[in-house]
């Protein structure tokens, strides 16, 4: 994705909500990955990425819990501004925590509000027609909003597990309503994860706001993944998941070398010391 700054340049400008739909409308694929720290944020914005998610995954892929549902808002208020603050074009999203929006749209503009002040330019929450009215008074409030829909891991527990959503007609039809309420809603943006190809296809054609896909296929207008599973570091294997790295052999095999070093001896040498 190109952005103009406001002189007219076409450059690495700062990618705006209105990019994202202009690159709907234009067929042209954009990237989004997830990011909770300063390094990695600095690390995808050098490398062109641009939406980066601060998730409610940080609880399974930082902070060691089994499931996104202990992730709390202090974490993500913590960081999302610590990606905030480390990067200036990527756009940046924050995921509403589980147990911050679904006690009603008060409580969503209540702390919605508190991660635009920690650094969020949009909040994504998780939920069909029964959010609609949570994302009309976010949007209401100033507070740009991303929908997502097909599994939601802050209700994995009502859904049985991570299954593939959306498969039987009813469900795809079921699924398309939703986008449709959520679009008629305000929102911006809607997530699509572990949806058939075909019915995230069918989907995207019909919003004119723009989809993105986590396991759903390749039409979506983005697509986004979380970087540890993206890189190799997780270990995670799913089917949707391409592995562009292994940073999980090449951290071990690092630190595995420094112990022996440091075993030996010739860790630090005479250049690392000094006098």
């Amino acid at each position: 994705m190109t952005t103009a700054s406001g002189s007219g340049s076409v450059g690495p400008a700062k990618v705006r909500i209105r990019h994202l739909q202009d690159a709907k409308e234009r067929g042209r694929p954009f990237s989004m990955l997830t990011s909770y720290d300063q390094f990695s944020a600095q690390v995808f914005e050098a490398a062109g990425i641009d939406v980066l998610l601060v998730g409610d995954s940080v609880g399974t892929t930082v902070l060691g819990h089994d499931s996104t549902t202990a992730t709390t808002h202090q974490d993500m208020v913590a960081f999302t501004g610590a990606v905030s603050r480390s990067v200036h074009r990527p756009l940046i999203v924050a995921d509403l925590a589980f147990g911050t929006y679904q006690t009603g749209p008060a409580d969503a503009v209540r702390h919605g509000v508190e991660l635009v002040q920690a650094g969020a330019e949009m909040v994504k929450l998780e939920g069909g027609q029964a959010f609609a009215p949570h994302v009309r008074t976010l949007v209401d409030s100033g507070i740009p909003v991303m929908g997502h829909l097909g599994f939601t891991p802050q209700s994995v527990n009502a859904l049985s597990g991570h299954r593939v959503q959306g498969r039987d007609q009813a469900g795809a039809d079921r699924l398309a309503e939703d986008a449709l309420a959520l679009q008629e809603a305000g929102a911006s943006a809607i997530v699509l994860e572990l949806v058939p190809a075909a019915v995230s296809a069918r989907i995207t054609e019909v919003l004119s706001i723009p989809t993105i896909g986590i396991g759903a296929g390749p039409h979506c207008d983005g697509q986004v993944l979380v970087w540890q599973d993206m890189a190799g570091l997780s270990g995670f294997e799913g089917r949707f998941v391409k592995r562009f790295a292994n940073l999980r052999a090449e951290l071990q095999r690092a630190a595995a070398e420094y112990r022996e070093e440091v075993g030996s001896r010739t860790y630090p040498a005479a250049e690392h010391s000094f006098e």
